[in-house]
């Protein structure tokens, strides 16, 4: 069963295409850098910082972790998005609930393969709709969108949504990721045009 999570938009904005976008059928690929090597017999999610307990899961690991498919729109920071995506994983909430997250934690620090990281706010993070996705329209997530992991953000930019990612810290104050550091948004609220710090 697919749940149609698109209408989010509704707390945000009135218009389901936020300002400054333009809507399109594909779905590109766009990298700071090259795509990452990784093995499913070394690849490994892990989750620390502000929780109860430090957890690691193998790649078969978390593909046993519960589970859902959600019918979301996704929104690049370049001005593109692309409608209806169905994307397959875990749901944030569950990784928090499994750690155990410390009263004083406030952000989430995304952790990827290739260095990449990127800042959230925690109850920007504990939506079920924020994703750790391993499959996209019904196959295995290619390794050019962020296979074998990545996170999907509908209410932000893309870029809070790290590709490639392998661990997930909860902070007790906000630090800033790769693209934070070089100006752009901490909040990244497509209805708000929020591109620029």
């Amino acid at each position: 069963m697919v749940e149609d999570v698109t209408d989010l938009y509704r707390e945000f904005g009135e218009q389901r295409l936020p300002p400054g976008q333009h809507e399109t059928d594909e779905f590109p690929v766009l990298s700071k850098g090259e795509t990452p090597p990784w093995t499913r017999e070394t690849w490994s999610f892990d989750v620390w910082g502000a929780v109860d307990e430090r957890r690691s899961f193998s790649y078969e690991e978390f593909l046993e972790l519960p589970a859902t498919t959600q019918q979301q729109d996704f929104h690049c920071v370049t001005g593109w998005s692309t409608f209806d995506c169905e994307f397959t994983g875990v749901p944030f909430p569950t990784i928090a609930e499994l750690a155990g997250v410390d009263d004083d934690a406030t952000h989430v620090m995304f952790h990827a393969l290739d260095g990449y990281t990127t800042d959230l706010r925690l109850d920007d993070c504990l939506r079920e709709e924020v994703l750790f996705v391993y499959e996209h329209d019904g196959a295995e997530l290619a390794a050019d969108h962020g296979g074998p992991l990545r996170v999907v953000t509908p209410h932000k930019y893309a870029y809070k949504g790290a590709k490639w990612v392998d661990g997930v810290e909860f902070l007790t104050e906000a630090e800033r990721g790769y693209w934070e550091q070089r100006g752009y948004s901490d909040t990244a609220n497509p209805w708000n045009q929020e591109r620029w710090g």
